[in-house]
């Protein structure tokens, strides 16, 4: 069977530091009807309301573009890692149509909470210069770059309030204002070595990191700002990308020593599962109708691995049964990485990390194409997408 439980799989390495925060007054119920008999969703104080309790990403569907960024350019950012840019593609053409110099080792495109801004994270690798450059979501055009320690990767709490900087060297969480990224509070992940990707509850109320160089995930407390615990994985060790079920109770962790995703209950914060994909299991990515899970296969277990790979490819899995419906292997080899899907459903972009290629990904065949970028491409976005407000990474919307 593909789908396989653990039972004595996972450990918590440390015991949970309880809720800290009271739900019941706290919480702002959701306004939408409930679907299908699915309770309506509590959430947190100014996080807009679910929807769909059965499906999260109903909002992010096709036809749901905000009207505020119908407008904007359709274009695909690409950060180049080893280039200190970022490669702009049309998406209809599949042509670079600007190059932006941006500041040292960027390293993921991200859309802000309003939609009005997509931020590249530049952690400048093994110093202290690291910077944020907003790129204007409406013009495509870069900014005057934020100094800003460390940004791996950031995220936005769900009520908008703060944007969430992962200072992956520093293991440390800095929440920060949304707009100018002054420095709100720091949150100290000592025992998550390499923290980098997360996703949120459907409530909101916490969020769950991955935690690549130890084995590890930490929970974290959105309202009050303070880890909640530690979960040690039963295999591989080097978790990656993190996604939630459309119905909001099973994350899903990618992992590229175990060569496939575990699936941890988020509110229980225990694994329950694991599906093997491919060699190198990297970026998770939902499509446009919320039915189906993309799972890029970097095809290396290597940080830096060979170009051409012959087990690069994707993995296509339903989340209702967790099975695995279709594989596409990359012709003549790749790196599949990180990225995002069409506005439109029709095609899954991921960046080629070892290729120095962007992937064109058809959702219905699995036919893709190669656009030619700058060295290392890594967590692209593209934009615009569908959906009202954006919770970070390469376009995490609600």
């Amino acid at each position: 069977m593909v789908f396989k439980r653990h039972l004595t799989a996972a450990t918590a390495v440390f015991v949970m530091l309880g809720t800290g925060y009271d739900l019941v007054s706290a919480q702002t119920v959701s306004s939408a009807s409930q679907q299908g008999g699915v309770p309506a969703v509590q959430t947190i104080p100014g996080m807009p309301a679910v929807t769909d309790a059965s499906n999260l990403y109903s909002e992010t569907g096709v036809g749901h573009i905000a009207p505020q960024i119908a407008a904007d350019p359709e274009r695909v950012y690409v950060p180049n890692l080893r280039s200190n840019s970022v490669s702009v593609i049309d998406q209809h053409t599949n042509k670079v149509v600007e190059t932006i110099k941006v500041g040292k080792s960027p390293q993921h495109v991200v859309p802000s909470w309003d939609l009005k801004t997509l931020w590249v994270t530049n952690n400048a690798e093994g110093t202290f210069d690291g910077s944020l450059t907003p790129i204007d979501a409406q013009t495509g055009k870069a900014g005057a770059a934020v100094a800003v320690d460390d940004p791996y990767n950031m995220y936005f709490t769900p009520d908008g309030k703060s944007a969430i900087v992962v200072a992956e060297a520093r293991k440390r969480l800095d929440f920060r204002d949304p707009h100018t990224m002054e420095l709100q509070q720091s949150v100290q992940t000592p025992d998550c070595k390499g923290v980098n990707h997360a996703d949120f509850s459907i409530d909101g109320r916490y969020a769950i990191f991955t935690c690549e160089f130890g084995g590890h995930l930490v929970k974290v407390d959105t309202v009050n700002k303070k880890v909640l615990g530690y979960l040690r994985l039963s295999g591989g060790g080097m978790p990656q990308d993190i996604l939630i079920s459309p119905d909001g109770k099973t994350f899903y962790i990618a992992d590229m020593m175990a060569d496939g995703v575990f699936l941890v209950d988020g509110d229980t914060f225990r694994e329950i599962g694991f599906i093997h994909t491919g060699v190198g299991t990297h970026g998770l990515y939902p499509s446009r109708d919320g039915t189906k899970m993309y799972v890029a296969n970097r095809g290396s277990h290597k940080i830096h691995g060979n170009p051409h790979s012959k087990a690069g490819g994707v993995t296509v899995i339903d989340f209702a049964t967790n099975k695995i419906v279709n594989n596409w292997p990359v012709p003549g080899g790749g790196s599949p990485d990180m990225g995002n899907v069409s506005a439109d459903g029709k095609y899954l972009w991921l960046s080629g990390r070892f290729d120095d290629v962007v992937y064109k990904i058809d959702t219905e065949t699995g036919d893709m194409q190669k656009i030619p970028v700058g060295k290392e491409p890594h967590g692209l976005t593209v934009w615009p997408q569908p959906g009202r407000y954006s919770i970070g990474h390469t376009g995490l919307l609600r």
